[in-house]
């Protein structure tokens, strides 16, 4: 180590200390975060249980607006699956809608996976009403803040999966992960059917609750040096196998076949995972997404959810990932205007 390293180091100690009481979650590139010393002193461990705990008592304080049937579902199993979210009469004119809708896209390639966003913003909230009255809905808002844990607006997209896409990798959104050591929010409005063979959504019943056995779990993998395991369990998205599930008194995954107009609402701090689609297909979503830093006491507080700047989000942050990308990288591309589906298929 040099002079100018271990100088750095000192100056750059106290932010990397107060990290630790964020979200910030790569054992490869947060030298306290992946530091086996530690770890083995109980670091993960303990970021981990006090990161639970502050997320169960906050959603004991947002429980109460939530339908008591989604609740019990959500609680039980990690997620919950809504058929007919959407009243049957109003979801035709929403599909119909989205699926004509034309406006920019952004294209990421994960192995031989393409994912497609269009941001939901103001443009299309004014073009798709029936849009804006589902996303503002009480009940959906409810249940939106009781799985983030916090009194957020999600990040929303029209999202657009291309799979068997031709790529020479596999997905990684295959293998069974979470995406963080902590509760985090994602959820889908599926506009078409979804069967087995379509590679569904996939999830470990129970996975979001991070019992003994869990934590135990977490605590061992911490003690792995992140440069010889896979890259995406050393940045902090943990890769499980069955012998892991086996461990933690978990359960197999279950792929989730749905029909049209189902809304899943899911914890992916728990384990879950894009299903394999036995033959190359698009499968096009509501996507819905949100993560606050797991130590906040607090259920709100958040000025970007205001309305009027929550809309906007997604156009900023890809702007400043564009501006920055030789810095923090960025890997949606801009793939001029689009509709959701291939022009063949809408």
């Amino acid at each position: 180590m040099t002079i100018a390293t271990r100088a750095r180091d000192i100056a750059l100690l106290p932010i990397r200390v107060a990290q630790l009481a964020t979200s910030a979650k790569s054992f490869l590139d947060h030298p306290l975060i992946g530091s086996q010393r530690l770890n083995r002193m109980g670091l993960h461990r303990t970021r981990t249980a006090v990161a639970d705990a502050l997320c169960r008592w906050r959603r004991r304080r947002l429980a109460r607006h939530v339908p008591r049937e989604w609740r019990e579902a959500f609680d039980r199993d990690g997620f919950v699956a809504i058929e007919n979210a959407v009243p049957p009469e109003e979801f035709a004119a929403l599909r119909r809608a989205i699926l004509s809708y034309v406006g920019p896209a952004r294209e990421m390639r994960q192995g031989d996976a393409i994912t497609r966003r269009m941001a939901i913003d103001p443009l299309m909230l004014d073009a798709i009403p029936e849009l804006r009255r589902f996303l503002a809905r009480r009940d959906v808002t409810a249940l939106f803040h009781y799985v983030a844990s916090f009194r957020i607006a999600p990040l929303h997209y029209v999202q657009t999966i291309t799979s068997n896409a031709g790529g020479t990798e596999p997905d990684p959104q295959q293998a069974l992960h979470a995406d963080s050591f902590h509760a985090s929010m994602k959820a889908w409005l599926f506009l078409n059917p979804v069967t087995p063979e379509d590679g569904p959504f996939t999830y470990v019943r129970g996975s979001h609750r991070f019992t003994p056995e869990r934590l135990a779990w977490e605590h061992r993998r911490s003690l792995a040096d992140p440069a010889a395991i896979d890259r995406l369990s050393g940045r902090g998205s943990p890769r499980v196998g069955d012998d892991d599930l086996a461990a933690m008194n978990l359960p197999p995954a279950e792929g989730l076949a749905v029909p049209a107009n189902t809304l899943v609402v899911a914890d992916t701090g728990g384990f879950h995972a894009r299903g394999a689609a036995a033959e190359p297909s698009e499968r096009v979503e509501i996507w819905s997404y949100a993560r606050r830093n797991p130590f906040l006491p607090w259920l709100g507080g958040d000025v970007l959810s205001l309305p009027g700047l929550a809309e906007r989000r997604v156009g900023w942050l890809w702007a400043v990932r564009d501006r920055f990308e030789k810095r923090i990288g960025q890997p949606w591309q801009p793939a001029g205007n689009r509709r959701p589906m291939s022009e063949s298929e809408d």
